[in-house]
């Protein structure tokens, strides 16, 4: 296992992550147990979460996910072997989270403690903003909103609150997630103009069809120091093949779940076979591919991963071990090129 430490903090994550939002939905607590064990055992010491999971969201299941991985802290005894992350929900049709939803001081208090209650310990070392509080252009809107009303919760406000959270020794660093260039830089800013925590991370969706990160938040990453946790590396599992001309197997969460479209655009699919085509040619796994590229950015601090089965995580851990050439750079280069961005 690699493992790199987070700038402008001590926290050093292993280069896999382990994402758990299939935890309480595709995955029974039995299943999320072997899967945090086994992702032990290989080195991962990271693991991410949110008050919002399993995915898709709804209020029956809403929370246990962090239930799941709190009863695994509580029985293996290995909190302290491990760097957990979540984050709080903002408002953005989660209402039956909390009445009346926000980034506020009082949201962002509830939601810590709700959260340390269920993951059955007194502190998380990485506490994220889930979404921002404004409208902005997140899960692949591409067209700034002009939203025409200034947000009663301000920055400061949602920092300020934050920065109670680590004086009460609840949360060690924070971070964003689903944030765009001005918000990090605001957030840096106002940090430094008011001595407040700064950010330490930023998780974005980055795979081989979405690669926005690398537009402006790579240019931030590289000079600030706030690194990439990279969510949805295999797009849904579209990277791997499996949806290839139409498919949906039995039990994929594509397959399961209509709402998942983001990466079935019809450039999406033109640029995955061309991906999965590359992979062959290489005598390369199509998803192995896939992750292998994102682990090898300069960027990425971690690389979050997900899996509904053991076989399917040790093959995403497995990544590691995948070195790209030149040449096959030179050919996603080529197909990133042809299909620019085609599912941001």
């Amino acid at each position: 296992m690699q493992y790199n430490k987070l700038p402008h903090s001590t926290l050093e994550v292993s280069k896999i992550c382990l994402g758990t939002m299939t935890f309480g939905e595709q995955n029974t607590e039995q299943q999320a147990f072997s899967q945090l064990d086994y992702a032990l055992e290989r080195g991962v010491n990271f693991i991410d979460t949110a008050e919002m999971y399993p995915v898709p969201p709804n209020g029956k299941s809403q929370g246990l996910t962090e239930q799941y991985i709190g009863n695994w802290l509580a029985k293996s005894g290995k909190r302290e072997k491990v760097v957990l992350a979540t984050k709080v929900a903002g408002p953005r049709n989660v209402p039956y989270i909390r009445d009346n939803m926000s980034l506020d001081r009082k949201n962002i208090h509830l939601a810590i403690d709700d959260s340390l209650q269920r993951l059955q310990t007194d502190y998380v070392d990485l506490y994220q903003l889930h979404w921002p509080q404004r409208q902005t252009n997140c899960f692949g809107q591409l067209n700034y909103p002009y939203p025409d009303d200034q947000e009663e919760v301000t920055l400061i406000e949602t920092l300020e609150a934050l920065a109670e959270l680590i004086k009460a020794g609840k949360v060690r660093y924070i971070g964003v997630s689903n944030e765009t260039p001005w918000g990090v830089m605001t957030l840096l800013r106002l940090a430094e103009k008011h001595e407040l925590p700064r950010i330490v991370s930023i998780q974005n969706p980055y795979n081989l069809l979405n690669r926005s990160f690398e537009v402006g938040l790579s240019e931030i990453s590289h000079y600030e120091g706030v690194q990439l946790l990279a969510y949805s590396p295999l797009a849904f599992g579209c990277l791997s093949g499996k949806y290839l001309q139409g498919a949906r197997p039995e039990g994929a969460r594509c397959s399961l779940f209509e709402r998942f479209v983001r990466y079935f655009t019809p450039q999406g699919e033109q640029a995955t076979q061309a991906y999965v085509d590359l992979a062959k040619q290489h005598g390369l796994d199509p998803a192995q591919m896939a992750l292998a590229f994102v682990n090898q950015r300069p960027f990425v601090a971690s690389n979050i991963i997900g899996a509904t089965n053991l076989e399917q995580l040790k093959s995403n851990i497995d990544s590691l071990d995948v070195m790209l050439t030149d040449e096959l750079l030179q050919g996603i280069q080529e197909i990133g090129t042809t299909y620019s961005n085609p599912c941001p």
